[in-house]
């Protein structure tokens, strides 16, 4: 259950672990010849000197070794990909976003107490590029851990040279300060000055979008407001995010299965990083035909094919788990790609059916916190791009025709409504409850919010647009 729960990537850090810790196990073709050796399952130890009996008799090498010349978990229908090959790419090292702010820091002339506070407050900038903490606290943690005793107006005044490096806005203490420093880094022009002005003095009513107040206030005609806001909405508002060399960990998704369309008909292949090769390392079967040709077997002996034996069940386990993960993997997808076919053949979410895990746990016999193992950590490559499973997933209700259809298939129009409506004045939830109504589906106006909530989408009045 643990195998069949990870992704392509990290099954294939277990498996490396796996080969690591068990020498029994080895990877790639079995180069040897057939194997036809047997092991008895019993040896005379009449004649022996050591007191101590070791039980050997359950030993039988056929049992490990049945599975070397063709391992039967490698079938040959056409689930796994041809293109088996890893391709390893490149990282380079890079530079921290810290030690980036430092270097252009050696070029700002700087005296030894300023370049201590500088450093310091570099080092509080987090991969946002803001300083989240208030003047005073900093003052404080200096004098405490720095040795460094200093007045708040000083930190303010190296903190205006921080402010300067770059990426613009780097080192600000909030959304407001750090758009103002980058337009106060652009050439001033009447919409520069306008944007700034706005923000300085009315930056809450900016972010409510109360146009018609700001418009009154400032005496501007709306078309020198959109010309103000297009300056501001060109800003970055996480300049540390926009740094190439910040040192982040990237998560670089290999699907686990590929869907493709062939002469009109579903093809399901498995990741062939799913299906590696592995068998009995050939130097422990001569072991074991050594320890079985001996004609006196010491204790040592002994405590070396109990040793042996262990590390062989551990592989013959391993090969069997691979196995079946390899055919719980490909048998839900398969039935997933079925129950959704009409989707797959078409891309258009609206065709997604109304699933939950019960109804493919059913269909293929299987329990479903196994389905869910499978649904919720691997990704499918489709013509459409590649997808999480659990995305196929999704509960249902009733349209005015007491069909079931999928939440799915209400988010899409729900977004379809929404990117057409009138930015100047966008609907509220209530109206786009009644617009749903309309076209078949009553739902509730709380419902309506949650899905809106669901697709990243913000309420009306933040929608709007001058």
């Amino acid at each position: 259950m643990k195998l069949i729960q990870l992704p392509t990537q990290a099954f294939e850090q277990r498996l490396k672990q796996e080969l690591e810790e068990n020498p029994a196990l080895e990877g790639g073709k079995e180069e040897s010849d057939s194997i036809d050796d047997e092991f008895e399952d019993s040896y005379d130890d009449s004649n022996e000197s050591d007191s101590e009996i070791i039980a050997t008799d359950d030993i039988n090498i056929d049992d490990y070794l049945s599975d070397d010349e063709i391992p039967d978990y490698r079938t040959k229908t056409n689930n796994y990909s041809a293109d088996d090959e890893e391709k390893n790419v490149p990282y380079a090292a890079g530079t921290s976003f810290n030690q980036y702010l430092l270097n252009q820091l050696n070029t700002v002339y700087l005296n030894d107490e300023e370049w201590s506070i500088a450093e310091f407050l570099v080092g509080s900038v987090d991969e946002s590029g803001y300083i989240r903490r208030p003047i005073a606290d900093i003052t404080d943690d200096l004098a405490f851990t720095q040795n460094i005793y200093t007045e708040e107006k000083t930190i303010e005044k190296v903190l205006k040279l921080v402010q300067k490096l770059d990426p613009p806005g780097v080192a600000a203490r909030s959304l407001e300060e750090c758009l103002i420093i980058q337009l106060k880094r652009k050439e001033a022009t009447p919409n520069i000055e306008l944007a700034i002005t706005i923000l300085e003095k009315s930056f809450e009513q900016f972010t409510k979008k109360h146009y018609k107040k700001l418009i009154q206030k400032y005496n501007i005609s709306e078309e020198q407001l959109r010309d103000a806001i297009s300056e501001i909405e060109k800003l970055n508002p996480k300049p540390g995010g926009s740094y190439s060399g910040n040192n982040r960990v990237v998560e670089h998704v290999v699907p686990d299965f590929s869907i493709r369309i062939v002469d009109g008909e579903l093809e399901l292949t498995l990741n062939g990083r799913n299906a590696p090769e592995l068998h009995v390392s050939r130097e422990y079967n001569n072991m074991l035909k050594g320890y079985k040709d001996a004609k006196k077997k010491s204790k040592s002996q002994k405590d070396t094919v109990l040793f042996i034996k262990q590390k062989l069940d551990a592989a013959k386990w391993f090969i069997d788990a691979i196995r079946q993960r390899q055919q719980t993997l490909f048998i839900t997808m398969n039935s997933i790609m079925h129950y959704q076919s009409e989707y797959f053949l078409t891309g258009d979410e609206r065709n997604l059916r109304p699933m939950i895990l019960k109804d493919i746990a059913d269909e293929i016999q299987m329990d479903v916190s196994t389905v869910s193992r499978v649904a919720n950590s691997k990704y499918v490559d489709t013509p459409y791009g590649t997808k999480l499973i659990k995305e196929f997933f999704s509960e249902s209700m009733k349209n005015d025709q007491g069909e079931d259809v999928s939440t799915k298939e209400i988010k899409k129009i729900l977004e379809t409504v929404i990117g057409e409506e009138s930015k100047k004045k966008p609907l509220t939830d209530d109206k786009l409850a009644a617009i749903l109504k309309e076209k078949g589906y009553p739902i509730a106006r709380r419902t309506v919010a949650k899905y809106r909530e669901q697709l990243d989408i913000p309420v009306a009045r933040l929608r709007k647009q001058i």
